[in-house]
């Protein structure tokens, strides 16, 4: 099924969301909402990664249309990804309705 929006999650150490929120301007997203989160791992994903993981996050929510998404991602990873400071994640879903679509009454 195709959609027209997806939902861009990324879930990145505390302090970096504004790397996150500046990337993803730059690559067309028009804005975010940034939750403060605590995060949880076990030792093992640590040593998997090779990383420290940092209990302290901040999830940055940003609603993109389709097109654009691919573009999005890229610049936060290359910004933000997982062997940056701010060891950030990011995926997408896929966004059935909004309600600003002219199709729902």
């Amino acid at each position: 099924m195709d959609t027209k929006y997806e939902l861009i999650v990324c879930i990145i150490n505390a302090g970096f969301s504004q790397s996150v929120a500046e990337a993803a301007t730059k690559a067309g997203a028009r804005g975010g909402t940034v939750v403060k989160g605590r995060g949880t791992a076990n030792p093992e994903a640590e040593e998997f990664f090779n990383i420290s993981i940092q209990p302290n996050k901040e999830v940055v929510l940003i609603l993109v249309s389709s097109d654009i998404k691919d573009a999005v991602l890229r610049a936060i990873y290359k910004e933000s990804g997982l062997y940056t400071d701010g060891q950030g994640i990011a995926f997408s879903l896929p966004v059935n309705r909004t309600t600003f679509d002219s199709e729902i009454k």
